[in-house]
């Protein structure tokens, strides 16, 4: 790794911020405070002893996004792998799954809408009318326990209010891009208010089949709606009532044998959705001992994902190949949390001490359908109780205390006869000391525990009955636990003006998940599995500044450094232990090398200037490192920079924006496969060894608008 190329972007950004700093005037104007509600009590970014992104909608808007995969790349050490119509899949600090096909999957991401679990979700993962995103890095054992190994991501949307308000937006841009939304709010008695949302967004993608002589067979086309209501029944007892719907209808027709935008598929696919959900939370003050914040959600979504497999048409392969793949999962979930968190009269050890006492529950139905042919049923359950004490040690040190037990029971059959029943016990935590140097510096030192749970390879099963090389200790994996060691510092300085955190880490996982295949002989295919390598470590930087140098000017700039590689892990799938005429595989060492999609750095800048009262230019560079795609092979992703930029009017009810992403139009790839001798995919090289690519955003511009009644 070239270690200039990692810090050089880190240097502009320390630099471009000591030069704000120190010829900048004094102003009034300071950084608008935000709240962190995705920990066990509410607190500010700044007060939070963990690594911790909060984009506000100020963020969201300026941005652009109708999506959080519009948003990742704002975040130091966070990426995305796409696959699908979106970036389907979250990893964290180079943790996180890359795809999902066949077998269930325990996920290492967590992602949380209003209070709903949408993990696994990501086309659910819409920004329409959102309050804030909050990206909680490292384990979240404490609070969420099985499916936030490597972190969380928390989304919430605005409340109503209790005032009357009418808000109507429009987006218009390149490749037949349109968003229409519009949100009203208001008050529909003393105690009841309401706030209700819609948007449609459509698109054609940036995809032209050249085949089927049609623009749209990326497109997107989704339909979102959002209602909230609120009662306030007394001062001591606030009801919320959120119902959501999501109705996706999205094309999936991205890899061409050239890796260009111009595919010759006859089948392109889909990436549908269609959601249902809802939640009702209460906060109760319930005596002056103790409130009570408890959440109950559901959610029913329908998913389809399918493709053509071979990229082409009928005649274009010598034996007029041709093939799809299509998955249909139906997954149900409901859940329910119920927290006590303490007041004043009730801290403990002579008042010193807070404390969070909760319960919570969580099933889920997982139903697949695969090409009409193959059939499976995944059912989990999950309860677990949980608490944290808050300990003041003095006047500037507290030592937080968490601890989570959780039991987990998950059943597998499918329409091949295999069946599975497994349970375990699962415990997570961590121990933090915060110490508040001055009443602007925070810094704290973090011990935590992380787990996510074992399953079955229900695929290798079945297969094992037709390939003699598969034995029955590929049938299950274990649980994989993580150990995150943390340290930190934060700080508002400046009057409010100047605002930055750094965290320093180092992860050491234990059993990790990794996907691994065994080679068929009697069809040349290969039947993937999960197994546990040994370990696996990662260490990083994440750091983040927000500087109102003037009334005019902000400047701020996101970096990450990440190091995450494997630990005695010998993979049988990679390519360079298979024999390109046989297709056999042999073992390959790949301790010490990069995981999959875990850039070595990261980062984010930019500025926005406020040319007059009403005109403002906001100016962005973002950037990543090179990664790897697979465990499987060496292909890699290529580095980039892009350039955003963005003008904005503002008049007294209303705004203007013209906008442009991507302006120099940098080549990105958010996905990529490797196919060798006896698995290539174009005749015309003699299906020769060669990578493919899914191709991100190319350059793009719009004009955006919006009107406040």
């Amino acid at each position: 790794m070239n270690t200039n190329n990692v810090f050089k972007p880190l240097a502009r950004a320390i630099a471009a911020a000591t030069a704000l700093i120190s010829t900048a005037a004094l102003a009034d104007t300071a950084i608008e405070e935000v709240v962190v509600t995705s920990q066990l009590r509410a607190t500010s970014p700044l007060d939070t002893p963990t690594s911790v992104s909060v984009l506000d909608a100020a963020a969201i808007e300026t941005r652009g996004a109708t999506n959080l995969e519009q948003l990742l790349n704002l975040t130091p050490n966070v990426n995305f792998s796409s696959g699908a119509s979106r970036g389907r899949f979250i990893q964290i600090r180079g943790i996180g799954e890359r795809s999902q096909f066949i077998d269930p999957v325990n996920p290492s991401v967590g992602l949380i809408v209003d209070g709903i679990d949408f993990t696994g979700l990501g086309l659910a993962a819409s920004t329409l009318d959102m309050q804030q995103v909050e990206i909680l890095r490292g384990p979240q054992g404490t609070v969420y326990g099985a499916n936030a190994l490597a972190g969380l991501v928390s989304m919430t949307s605005n409340a109503p209010t209790a005032e009357t308000f009418a808000k109507v937006s429009a987006d218009a841009a390149r490749y037949g891009s349109s968003t229409l939304s519009a949100v009203t709010s208001g008050p529909l008695s003393e105690q009841l208010s309401y706030r209700f949302a819609v948007q449609n967004q459509q698109s054609d993608g940036y995809v032209y089949n050249r085949y089927l002589d049609r623009k749209d067979t990326n497109k997107i086309d989704e339909t979102v709606a959002r209602g909230k209501l609120r009662y306030q029944a007394s001062d001591d007892l606030q009801l919320d009532f959120t119902l959501f719907y999501l109705d996706a209808d999205n094309g999936y027709d991205a890899f061409t044998l050239d890796n260009s935008r111009n595919t010759l598929s006859d089948q392109p696919g889909w990436d549908r959705q269609e959601t249902l959900a809802g939640a009702v939370s209460a906060q109760w003050s319930a005596s002056e001992l103790f409130t009570i914040n408890s959440i109950l959600s559901a959610a029913s979504s329908d998913t389809e994902y399918g493709y053509d497999e071979d990229w082409t048409h009928v005649g274009f392969h010598p034996w007029e190949y041709v093939s799809t793949d299509n998955y249909l999962r139906d997954r149900d979930n409901l859940s329910a949390d119920v927290r006590l968190v303490s007041t004043e009269e009730s801290r403990l050890f002579g008042g010193s001490t807070g404390w969070v006492a909760g319960v919570y529950l969580r099933t889920e139905e997982e139903a697949l359908e695969r090409n009409a042919s193959f059939a499976s049923q995944f059912d989990t359950d999950n309860a677990a109780v949980y608490g944290q004490l808050n300990t003041a040690l003095g006047a500037h040190f507290e030592l937080i205390t968490g601890l989570r037990l959780e039991q987990r029971r998950a059943d597998y059959s499918d329409s091949l006869a295999v069946t599975s029943d497994t349970s375990e016990d699962l415990w997570g935590g961590n121990i933090t000391l915060q110490f508040s140097a001055t009443d602007n510096t925070m810094l704290y030192g973090t011990l935590s525990r992380g787990y996510k749970a074992g399953g079955v390879n229900g695929r290798i099963i079945s297969a094992s009955e037709n390939n003699p090389a598969i034995g029955s200790e590929t049938f299950l994996f274990d649980t994989e636990s993580m150990m995150n060691y943390e340290f930190g510092i934060k700080g508002d300085w400046l009057e409010s003006r100047l605002q930055a955190q750094v965290a320093a880490f180092y992860q050491d996982r234990s059993d990790v998940q990794a996907k691994q295949s065994i080679f068929n002989p009697e069809d040349f295919s290969f039947d993937d599995y999960l197994a546990n390598a040994a370990g696996g470590h990662s260490t990083g930087i994440e750091a983040e500044i927000n500087f109102q140098a003037s009334d005019s000017l902000q400047l701020f700039a996101t970096f990450g450094w990440l190091n995450a590689e494997f630990e005695d892990f010998v993979s049988s799938t990679h390519v360079d232990g298979r024999d390109d005429n046989t297709g056999e595989t042999s073992p390959v060492d790949l301790s010490g090398r990069d995981l999959a999609h875990a850039p070595n750095y990261q980062y984010f800048t930019g500025a926005e200037y406020a040319l007059t009262n009403n005109l403002s230019a906001r100016v962005e560079l973002e950037g990543k490192d090179d990664f790897y795609f697979s465990n499987s092979h060496n292909e890699k992703s290529t580095a980039y920079e892009l350039v955003n930029a963005r003008l904005t009017y503002r008049g007294d009810n209303w705004d203007l924006s013209l906008w442009g992403r991507n302006l120099t139009d940098e080549v990105i790839y958010t996905r990529g496969f490797y196919f060798s001798n006896q698995f290539g995919n174009n005749p015309a090289n003699g299906y020769a060894p060669e990578a493919y690519y899914q191709l991100g955003e190319p350059r793009t511009a719009g004009i955006s608008g919006s009107y406040t009644f």
